[in-house]
């Protein structure tokens, strides 16, 4: 059995696949599979490489056009590299012709479903969030089953061939053990702990706010801070200049992988932007939250993520247009000063949480590849 997965070279999208491939070699030895091959198309990134280490999963890189928001003269740079990814994509595809395409969505999925729709590959498709945009809608004519995260997902959900699995979530995020990751990270029981997620590529919107209120932030909490790769040695020397008293609670990464695990299981609440795949990770693992989704996002999907986490109780939505540092400080203040609130935010966490999500998803493969 061969299975083509694509995706964007960017967590969200690479942490459902590692996540599904994760179940697929499960359900390999469980079955008996006589064997089970895989490969991945992405984009090309220097997080790519980091982000499948250890997952054994091969891969080729083509050429990927952007989904735009608005009229720029680069559309017609995004064609002539649509046109590129096509034909390297027909390639790739030809030579390796899987069973099943598993799409995780992204500019770089469209020329991959477009040619395996040609050679008439079954394709399955994961929409992450609570919105489609139209080029995820386009997409989906090309799929025989499309799985879908939110199940009042009600635009895409009238189709047959669309159902309802969850967000899958790559298993080490669940593997962390507070005692363990609060020696790892040289934390201690006194202050609160919050997990500062900036994202793979960094948020420059989120970093900014930290860094202005961090002062006070000190003062009464621990801050694990992943600021992004492309922002680690700006961050690290504003920090640095800064000459704050409690400097040794702060504790400054560029990005996680495994360790994400243990940064969950240390913090007492997460602060993040709306990607479905890192909100599904923050439901998972029970935490309470506050959203800050971004907001030139495609179709306002992270801003209808969050509104459908913080309509359950699970997460504070907070607009970035009007999100003002001590507006933050003081909902991050209101939050620890009730411990009933903490409370009902992780089971509103847990409730919304889809474990089995990469197991239907790597079944209902499973079933279109016989």
């Amino acid at each position: 059995m061969r299975i083509l997965f694509t995706g964007e070279s960017l967590k969200g999208y690479l942490y459902p696949i590692i996540a599904v491939y994760e179940k697929l070699k499960k359900l390999a030895d469980e079955s008996n599979f006589d064997s089970l091959e895989v490969m991945l198309i992405s984009s090309k990134s220097h997080f790519l490489q980091e982000m499948l280490e250890g997952t054994e999963i091969p891969y080729k890189v083509i050429q990927a056009a952007k989904q735009r928001n608005s009229f720029s003269p680069l559309i017609f740079i995004d064609f002539f590299k649509f046109i590129i990814g096509f034909f390297q994509s027909i390639i790739h595809i030809f030579n390796y012709m899987p069973d099943v395409i598993f799409s995780k969505g992204g500019h770089v999925s469209l020329p991959v479903i477009i040619v395996g729709w040609i050679f008439r590959i079954p394709i399955l498709i994961h929409e992450s969030d609570a919105v489609a945009s139209p080029m995820d809608k386009f997409m989906f004519r090309f799929a025989k089953k499309v799985a879908v995260s939110f199940s009042d997902s009600k635009e895409i959900y009238v189709s047959p061939k669309v159902f309802f699995s969850g967000n899958p979530t790559i298993s080490f995020i669940t593997q962390g053990n507070k005692e363990k990751s609060m020696k790892n990270f040289v934390l201690n029981k006194e202050k609160p702990i919050i997990f500062i997620m900036a994202g793979s590529k960094g948020a420059e919107e989120i970093n900014n706010l930290v860094l202005e209120i961090l002062p006070d932030l000190l003062k009464g909490y621990q801050i694990i801070h992943q600021c992004g790769i492309v922002n680690y040695d700006k961050v690290k020397s504003i920090v640095e200049k800064m000459n704050i008293p409690n400097l040794n609670d702060y504790h400054l990464f560029p990005f996680f992988r495994e360790r994400a695990g243990d940064a969950y299981a240390a913090c007492d609440l997460v602060i993040s932007r709306a990607g479905a795949n890192t909100v599904a990770e923050i439901m998972t693992v029970g935490k309470p939250s506050i959203l800050i989704p971004l907001a030139s996002a495609i179709s306002d999907k992270q801003k209808k993520n969050a509104f459908h986490y913080s309509e359950s109780g699970a997460a504070i939505l907070l607009s970035e247009k009007n999100l003002k540092p001590h507006l933050l400080l003081n909902v991050i203040h209101e939050i620890f000063q009730s411990h009933l609130k903490t409370i009902e935010m992780q089971r509103a966490a847990r409730r919304l949480a889809h474990p089995e999500a990469a197991r239907k998803i790597a079944e209902e493969i499973i079933k279109i590849a016989k």
